[in-house]
């Protein structure tokens, strides 16, 4: 009779599962000895599957049942045969994902929409108060007895139309004419000696404006190259250089007097001064 019964199931689209449920119902009500054979024999039938067919098929009632028994059972995973615990643990994450896709279909979808009666007053408001922000605008509508959100109110609320900045060439354009570059690089000399050069650099067309050698740099002498430099009014308004110890209170005191404000750039950057030289891993822009 039970086995007729479990035939009978099979022929069902979700047969193996109520099969399954009934074979452990009547378990229940037989012997340990007769259980022990029993799971003895599933497992060598079990083992003789596995060798013989490298990829069960399941469907998808196999999988809710491996899922729900993840989720109630501890040692679900020693009792698996077919297929890797990890496999299991995907179908239960899928699963929880679909169920949840479903249930925001068939629920409420987000928030509720804004009237365009009150869109239209909140821009209006907006509008005519310039110097109200969202909570005042919030407030109001509050007493007018339209319910809505400060944060829908901050997005609906009209915006003024902001002066266009000017691009990067017009920047450029614009200051690069007050803008130069000073820095020291060395000259090894046939006898073996280092020679230091100053060299000083315009930013609008990089050119060479002074360039001085020695071979015992002084803040002294560097003050000095700066005035040779920039005689009378053609100083520019910005002067970029690096953190080198050889530009000290003399040549700070020398731009002072000029009129001209020191920029300094970061270390290791030799492009933000616009001098390349050999052996610098960055390229002037």
């Amino acid at each position: 009779m039970i086995n007729w019964a479990l035939s009978l199931f099979r022929r069902f689209p979700c047969g193996h599962l109520l099969s399954a449920l009934l074979t452990a119902l009547v378990a229940s009500f037989r012997s340990r000895a007769a259980l022990q054979l029993e799971i003895l024999a599933l497992r060598h039938q079990l083992g003789v599957l596995q060798r013989s067919v490298k990829r069960p098929r399941l469907t998808a009632s196999d999988r809710f049942l491996w899922a729900r028994l993840s989720s109630t059972w501890r040692d679900w995973r020693s009792a698996l045969i077919l297929v890797q615990p990890e496999t299991v643990i995907g179908w239960h994450r899928r699963g929880f994902c679909l169920f949840w896709r479903w249930k925001s279909r068939h629920g409420r979808r987000g928030r509720p929409s804004v009237p365009t009666e009150t869109l239209q007053l909140i821009r209006r408001v907006s509008r005519d108060n310039p110097l109200w922000g969202a909570p005042r605008i919030h407030g109001e509508l509050l007493k007018l007895g339209i319910n809505i959100g400060e944060t829908s109110v901050s997005k609906y609320m009209a915006r003024g139309c902001k002066p266009p900045s000017q691009t990067w060439r017009t920047f450029l354009e614009n200051h690069l004419k007050t803008m130069a570059s000073v820095d020291f690089f060395t000259v090894p000399t046939i006898r073996f000696q280092m020679l230091y050069v100053f060299l000083v650099l315009a930013h609008d067309r990089r050119r060479i404006l002074h360039f001085g050698v020695t071979a015992h740099p002084t803040a002294e002498w560097t003050s000095q190259q700066l005035r040779e430099t920039f005689p009378w009014d053609s100083a520019p308004r910005f002067l970029l250089r690096d953190g080198d110890r050889i530009f000290g209170s003399d040549f700070t005191k020398q731009l002072e007097e000029f009129g001209i404000e020191q920029l300094l750039g970061a270390p290791g950057v030799p492009q933000q001064r616009c001098i390349h030289r050999a052996g610098d891993r960055y390229d002037s822009p």
